[in-house]
């Protein structure tokens, strides 16, 4: 190889983060930064297209520089992108028609109920690997073509194109090859029906969105065009991509859960526990199918829960609530005390997700008394998680053969001792968590070297380092038996309360 470096590019919800490899699977340069949210209505969420690119170039320069290499070492670049977040653009001139619309808002919620009236709404689930939402970019194209001219205009002209950040950064940054997505990304955007591996045309109508406006459909590995790039002497270089993934599929393929059973949860703004099950999809209902990746003509597959925004929870907590100045004061917060005193946290502040999905649930906090303080508050939100993550793998194993014997964990809340243990004593499993934690973009950078022929097979793609914390159960199990029944009554409690409050 005469180009040692690779590089991975992560841009999720909350910030963008770049690693530089060399051509043993080595960190060799890493760069991160936070990205802003817009709210301008309630229930709004969006995002500035031009602050997401501007905040992917800041840290793969970031990157660079640690590395100490130039774009022109880079052999290739691999991008994993948020999914839900749909990016809208003209085609004549790359100009951005509207912000982007995130997963986290909820301005689509009236679209469910038309849906349900439609002939075909009891297929989306199976056809589409998951449940309808509010969340789904389908369902905000759907919104923007009703009420947003500049898009209905160029949807009208032929002109209007939509991708997820990995196609518009492509758009934006470099010189795509055309407009192309990797499969699990256009499973992402809600309108791919993944068991025909195809658009589906009935609910591409139902929208009011042609297929001429969305990405053509490719494997995970593939030549997407190029990133031009800029080194520290001013300098560009256009580097190839040539590996385009959704973020949640790159974290279970960068913590190495690539047979079956193997399960991965990644705490961001919200948690994704993920199982990977292999060839075949299973129709599990609660649960989401997913496209893990394609390689060399090869499907595969996995299960994804998302839970509800335990991180955007965990924010609330220390900005609204003020229970703490900094999330590493956490542990020591809610270690002040053995339990939680009874307190119940159902952290339901945008809806319930796997496996209710249930957006009309809110979040709260039952049992108070005079005797609770904040560190009963802290352990009952780290308690809310681990009930979350032992209710999803009973659906699971209830659906399936498939059984987990121990979970990896990553992501903001993971770098809680207390939570990591939680979660082993409330699922009765293991939890590893490993040394190195930017699992996702390591493995947009290695998917990248499948494709540059750093590797020539999937088996030979390297694996995270073995080091790693494990926590091991620890709770009698009869007590994990009593606050895991009060929690899922609360729950119950709570759904009870938004049927009250939405008859």
């Amino acid at each position: 190889m005469t180009k040692p470096f690779l590089l991975g590019i992560d841009q999720g919800t909350s910030g963008s983060k770049a690693v530089i490899i060399d051509g043993e699977g080595r960190v060799c340069g890493f760069g991160a930064r936070p990205l802003a949210r817009l709210h301008p209505q309630p229930d709004w969420v969006e995002q500035e297209p031009a602050v997401v690119v501007a905040g992917v170039q800041a840290a793969v320069a970031d990157a660079l520089a640690q590395a100490g290499c130039h774009p022109a070492e880079l052999a290739a670049c691999g991008i994993a992108s948020q999914r839900n977040t749909e990016f809208v653009w003209d085609s004549r001139d790359g100009r951005t028609l509207s912000n982007a619309i995130t997963w986290q808002d909820l301005r689509t919620l009236p679209l469910l109920a038309e849906l349900q009236e439609q002939p075909w709404a009891g297929e989306l689930r199976h056809r589409l690997g998951y449940a309808p939402g509010p969340y789904m970019s389908a369902l905000h194209l759907a919104w923007r073509l009703r009420h947003d001219p500049a898009v209905r205009e160029a949807a009208h002209s032929g002109n209007l194109r939509v991708g997820l950040s990995a196609a518009w950064l492509m758009q934006a940054m470099g010189q795509p090859a055309g407009h192309f997505m990797d499969r699990s990304l256009a499973q992402a955007t809600g309108l791919y029906d993944f068991r025909q591996h195809d658009y589906w045309d009935a609910w591409l109508d139902w929208i009011g969105i042609s297929r001429r406006s969305l990405p053509q459909v490719t494997p995970t590995v593939h030549e997407y065009g190029a990133l031009t790039l800029t080194g520290a002497d001013g300098r560009t270089t256009a580097v190839p991509v040539l590996a385009m993934i959704g973020d949640q599929q790159a974290a279970l393929f960068g913590h190495g859960c690539r047979q079956p059973g193997q399960a991965e949860c990644t705490h961001g703004t919200s948690s994704y526990l993920k199982v990977f099950v292999g060839a075949e999809p299973p129709d599990v209902a609660g649960v989401n199918n997913y496209y893990a990746w394609e390689l060399h003509g090869r499907q595969h597959y996995y299960l994804e829960a998302p839970t509800t925004v335990n991180g955007a929870a965990l924010r609330w907590l220390r900005d609204n609530l003020q229970l703490f100045a900094h999330y590493n004061e956490l542990d020591a917060l809610a270690g002040q005390v053995t339990d939680s005193g009874g307190l119940l946290f159902v952290p339901a502040f945008t809806g319930l997700n796997a496996p209710f999905d249930d957006a009309q649930t809110r979040g709260t906090m039952l049992g108070l008394t005079l005797g609770h303080h904040k560190a009963h508050i802290a352990r009952a939100f780290l308690e809310s998680i681990g009930c979350q993550m032992r209710l999803i793998l009973a659906e699971i194993e209830r659906h399936t053969a498939v059984r987990v014997p121990e979970l990896r964990v990553g992501g903001g809340v993971s770098a809680s001792n207390l939570a990591c243990q939680l979660q082993a004593d409330i699922t009765g499993i293991p939890v590893l968590r490993p040394t190195f934690t930017e699992t996702t973009a390591w493995a947009a950078a290695l998917l990248a070297g499948l494709g540059a022929g750093v590797w020539l097979e999937e088996t030979a793609v390297p694996l995270p380092s073995p080091a790693h914390t494990r926590f091991e159960p620890q709770m009698e199990e009869t007590a994990v038996q009593a606050l895991y029944q009060r929690w899922q009554q609360a729950v119950g409690l709570m759904r009870e309360w938004a049927v009250i409050r939405n008859p």
